[in-house]
């Protein structure tokens, strides 16, 4: 996890860092969002304060399973599947 305080991101740096996490599991670091990917839809994020966020849309089995798996237990607020594709 990173802070607000992220040296890049008070720079100004705006660079955006992929990361594959697993078989059809990616996560994108950008300003100062991290944004979880099944397949290809963003369905979880967390910002620079520990906020964590969730997709409210139905997904299949295994997009659910990534999910979770992405959350590790964590509390996070329900949004839009929009909010996910306008972070982008």
């Amino acid at each position: 996890m990173f802070g607000c305080d992220n040296k890049a991101y008070l720079k100004g740096d705006k660079k955006m860092k992929l990361q594959n996490m697993g078989s059809n599991k990616t996560k994108l670091i950008k300003d100062n969002w991290e944004i979880f990917f099944s397949y290809n839809t963003p369905v979880v994020a967390t910002d620079c304060q520990g906020r964590w966020f969730v997709t409210d849309k139905k997904w299949s089995v295994t997009t659910s399973k990534h999910i979770n798996q992405f959350l590790g237990g964590m509390i996070a607020e329900r949004r839009d599947q929009s909010f996910f594709d306008n972070l982008l």
